[in-house]
């Protein structure tokens, strides 16, 4: 055999654990997507795939570019979002509602995602996306992950 049969025939199988890796992945994507409101920590998500939490961790930011607690806390920051835009619930039911367990933890991670606390977005969302259908107003006020929320311009006049 030539070691180009050989090396084909090696990376057959690696191929095969890839696939079969992002398959798993992005089953634990759909989990945090759908139970994002339920206690849900890596350990658990990893169980769910027959993976250590560390290998989880590592594959996911390499597939998804962020880790899943951060993904997890960008999505029930999106819904939150949402929820306050309606503004029928306090910060607190909001926060409780999406499965934040700190209310402290929430705040900052609102606002290191939004630019603003959940309080300040909450009295100003409302009348920005007046009139706007839903599905514009989630596109439009989606969170910049991992800390890039947008700093003010100066204002040089």
């Amino acid at each position: 055999m030539s070691r180009g049969t050989i090396a084909q025939m090696n990376s057959r199988p690696a191929a095969a654990q890839h696939l079969r890796d992002l398959a798993r992945l992005r089953r634990v994507r759909d989990r945090i997507d759908r139970e994002y409101a339920q206690p849900l920590d890596v350990e658990a998500l990893a169980h769910g795939v027959h993976m250590s939490a560390g290998h989880l961790s590592r594959q996911f930011k390499l597939a998804f570019g962020e880790s899943p607690y951060s993904y997890l806390m960008t999505r029930r920051i999106e819904r939150a979002m949402a929820m306050l835009r309606r503004g029928d619930l306090s910060v607190t039911d909001v926060c409780f509602a999406v499965g934040c367990a700190s209310l402290g933890t929430f705040s900052t991670r609102f606002t290191e995602l939004v630019g603003v606390p959940p309080s300040v977005y909450r009295r100003d969302a409302a009348g920005a996306t007046a009139g706007m259908p839903s599905c514009v107003a989630r596109q439009v006020t989606r969170p910049v992950r991992n800390r890039e929320a947008l700093a003010p311009e100066p204002d040089l006049a």
